[in-house]
């Protein structure tokens, strides 16, 4: 077992201050906390070479989580063990195993290439010569950076500075690295790319990983597992599929019509999600989406009509607005 939390707890003490010059004057007398649960009492455990998708809402607790388990936060209660190690001794033995990685945070000098970032990484980190090399030039084959490692940071895109941030944090070849919204604010084919890279260094180097997201793409195609937290609790723990399976037992059905349709007779085959002439999304239980699909086409002219499993994002929201009720 490489990583495993037991009835973790995160609390922190959120200074209350009335508004305006007098609540300013009476917070130097006289203060109100009020206790924020970032993360109450959650346990899991995740196996060598996973890459985990841990996602939830913002506030959720997904980064908190996420410090405490590479020892940046010291927990309020509970257990975690990360390679056997208490994160929080913060060990040297521990930290050349691990990486933290998060897309708003940066470690390049700006002034300078990334690959001088490298090298005093290399030191930092004690890596041996023609380890060095050899992980830099992996690396650089599967990030395809060739022609901007020596290019100061300043000179980089956004999409190239992530690339060469992921690779400043793989530089020591971690067994466990934390992906916190590794594609935030990239392009769609920046995304791609670093999506392809991160399955891949996976793969390659048996990492185990857990990323937060909040592109379902990312967790849709890098994820087989998925944790979801919402107010500082797991609310689901298991297979991407299983939890389509449990909170979306349906397909949509999708319809082009030649000719206008009447509501009221298409009402009967299905939930409608939406209907705006000549389009039609239905909602049709897994079980009869064939036998809706035969109606449709025996009783209205139709122009085109697919079949579609629902979107990740839908199921997400439709599980976060099940637990606020």
């Amino acid at each position: 077992m490489i990583i495993s939390v037991s009835h973790l707890s995160k609390h922190f003490q959120v200074h209350q201050k009335e508004p305006g010059l007098t609540g300013s004057i009476k917070s130097l007398y006289s203060r109100k906390y009020e206790t924020k649960k970032a993360i109450d009492d959650i346990s899991f455990k995740i196996n060598e070479g996973e890459l985990v998708g841990f996602i939830g809402p913002n506030g959720a607790g997904k980064t908190t989580t996420l410090k405490c388990l590479s020892g940046l936060l010291y927990p309020t209660s509970g257990e975690i063990s990360v390679l056997d190690y208490d994160p929080y001794n913060r060990k040297p033995e521990f930290l050349k195993q691990i990486a933290l990685v998060m897309g708003q945070k940066n470690q390049l000098w700006w002034d300078l290439p990334a690959i001088d970032t490298f090298i005093l990484n290399k030191e930092i980190y004690g890596i041996p010569n023609d380890k060095y090399h050899k992980v830099l030039e992996e690396l650089t084959r599967l990030m395809d950076a060739k022609d901007i490692i020596k290019a100061p940071v300043k000179k980089l895109s956004l999409g190239q500075r992530m690339k060469m941030e992921l690779m400043a944090s793989l530089i020591h070849s971690p067994k466990v690295l934390f992906l916190d919204e590794p594609t935030i604010g990239l392009d769609t084919l920046m995304q791609r790319k670093l999506r392809e890279f991160i399955k891949e260094y996976n793969e390659h180097f048996k990492a185990t990983i857990i990323l937060t997201s909040h592109y379902m793409q990312d967790v849709e195609q890098l994820c087989k597992r998925v944790i979801i937290i919402n107010f500082g609790k797991i609310i689901f723990d298991g297979l991407l599929s299983s939890l389509v399976e449990k909170y979306a037992p349906y397909k949509k059905v999708k319809v082009i019509f030649k000719e206008y349709a009447d509501p009221k007779k298409i009402d009967t085959l299905g939930e409608i999600d939406k209907f705006e002439y000549p389009e039609l999304i239905l909602n049709v239980p897994n079980d009869k989406t064939n036998s809706v699909a035969s109606a449709i086409l025996n009783n209205f002219q139709v122009e085109d009509i697919t079949i579609e499993d629902p979107q990740v994002e839908d199921v997400i929201a439709k599980v976060y607005t099940q637990q606020k009720k």
